[in-house]
């Protein structure tokens, strides 16, 4: 369900202080976070961050069309491995042989 626009998009407050600080200070570095569930404010465009995905950091290079998203979407948690009729064995057709000159087209 989605936030309601009366409380405003959820940022955890240490993230937001990394944010202000950089803004502040005009640096642009890397900002390891957990905080998957923080949404992406227009101040945060041109930074990365290094969210955490339950094994390692992703780097996420926010831009403007990131502003509303969650950090977390950038970061997928789960490998995806293909599916499972994709593994077994393909089956290679046989090409069709060409026709004999002068034998009748198939119908």
């Amino acid at each position: 369900m989605a936030r309601s626009v009366k409380k405003g998009p959820f940022v955890d407050l240490h993230l937001m202080k990394k944010v202000r600080a950089m803004v502040e200070s005009g640096e642009k570095r890397v900002v390891k976070t957990w905080s998957r569930r923080s949404t992406v404010t227009p101040e945060m465009v041109g930074f990365t961050f290094a969210v955490h995905n339950g094994r390692k950091f992703i780097p996420v290079f926010v831009t403007e069309n990131a502003v509303g998203h969650k950090l977390g979407e950038f970061s997928p948690t789960r490998t995806f491995h293909g599916h499972s009729g994709d593994r077994k064995g393909k089956v290679e057709t046989a090409a069709p042989a060409p026709a004999a000159p002068g034998a009748a087209p198939r119908k």
